[in-house]
């Protein structure tokens, strides 16, 4: 009497992979998150092998400078590098790319945390979508008190 009222053994399968797979497109489609955008990044492998041997943060910092210099020429950097004449947080990465596209590497950044931090909180709030007047307030608020902003003062 209860036989015509129970699910079969094959259909409670197949209801329990609907479930899952829809369950798995949910998931999937909220960690993508809306506003979240992939980096350009430099290949690790065209990079000195300096830069490739360090350590994945300064690595990976290096890699999205010379990927997105129009980004870091935007962006300053407060540790004290202006005084070696550097004018952005990009110039703590690359010192000059000639007109032949050859880069003149700068290794500033290798040992200097604040030149990396700055570069990694850009590349995080660029995934998230920020645009580059939200990205320099928020560095030149997280990082000001470290000392003066390496960008020449507007003419």
């Amino acid at each position: 009497m209860f036989k015509d009222n129970l699910i079969s053994e094959k259909q409670k399968i197949r209801l329990t992979m609907i479930c899952l797979f829809l369950f798995a497109g949910l998931l999937s489609s909220c960690s993508q998150g809306s506003g979240s955008v992939h980096l350009k990044m430099l290949p690790a492998s065209e990079l000195p092998a300096q830069m490739q041997n360090a350590p994945e943060i300064v690595r990976e910092s290096y890699q999205f400078a010379l990927a997105n210099p129009d980004i870091l020429e935007k962006v300053p950097c407060y540790c004290g590098c202006d005084a070696v004449g550097h004018q952005s947080n990009y110039a703590c990465y690359v010192s000059a790319v000639n007109d032949s596209g050859d880069v003149n590497y700068d290794e500033h950044a290798l040992g200097c945390s604040i030149c990396v931090d700055i570069t990694q909180d850009v590349m995080r709030m660029v995934k998230e979508g920020k645009p580059i007047d939200e990205i320099q307030a928020a560095i030149d608020q997280i990082y000001s008190k470290y000392g003066p902003s390496n960008m020449p003062a507007d003419e």
